[in-house]
């Protein structure tokens, strides 16, 4: 059992940051009122004259009725385990289902993005030079977590194997998600969050702009600030 293999802890911070792309708008479905049960054939009745509902709502499925929430800022929560593709797999996941993941700083969440972002820059030959805006998204957090810290299989710099399988059984065993060393930023600690209704909808703060150097990326900006963060 998955249970047998780590223990729990209960993850109290007053302040979790999540770091995203400032470009994806807020999905009005999620934002709405609606009953989240009814989210299904609202959205199928919106595609008889919008055709890119569906990509736009993303698996509606990967989250059941009970798990979702609405209201504003629900999107914020809601995007990330609707918006999902096995080309994005990450430490605790494959991509065959979304987590949210955040970092006890701000600091944290800002290096564990920057260093994806850089190898998806890496991948696609980017010109050096500064990139996408991101922008912080920040809640409380008080949920009962397995506790991986002291697990050194997942904390592997680049093979995701051994974490991606656990998370996958804890999540199907019933866990809320796991808390973990962050890997980019030493001394740092990271969530992952398997369902959206087990946190706060988190408000919106700061923007940030990423150094592409052409190898990695380098430095980051606050763009409210002007700071600039050397990675």
């Amino acid at each position: 059992m998955v249970s047998d293999q780590a223990p729990t802890a209960q993850i109290r911070w007053p302040t979790a940051y999540r770091i995203i792309r400032s470009v994806f708008p807020p999905i009005d479905l999620f934002e709405d009122i609606a009953d989240p049960s009814d989210w299904e054939a609202l959205a199928s009745m919106e595609s008889k004259t919008n055709p890119r509902i569906w990509e736009q709502v993303g698996r509606l499925d990967l989250v059941p009725p009970h798990r979702r929430v609405s209201g504003p800022g629900a999107s914020l929560l809601m995007a990330p385990f609707v918006h999902i593709s096995m080309d994005r797999p990450g430490r605790f996941t494959d991509g065959s289902f979304g987590i949210y993941s955040a970092g006890n700083s701000e600091e944290v969440a800002v290096r564990e993005v920057a260093y994806h972002h850089g190898k998806a820059m890496a991948a696609s030959k980017e010109e050096p030079g500064w990139t996408s805006q991101f922008r912080a998204l920040m809640n409380t957090i008080n949920v009962e977590l397995y506790d991986v810290r002291d697990r050194a299989a997942f904390h592997d710099p680049s093979s995701y194997a051994a974490p991606q399988a656990f998370a996958k059984a804890a999540r199907a065993a019933g866990s809320y998600g796991l808390v973990y060393r962050s890997v980019r930023c030493p001394g740092g600690e990271c969530i992952a969050i398997f369902w959206p209704n087990i946190i706060p909808v988190p408000i919106q703060g700061d923007h940030y702009d990423f150094h592409w150097d052409g190898t990695k990326v380098d430095r980051v900006r606050n763009c409210r600030t002007s700071a600039i963060l050397a990675l």
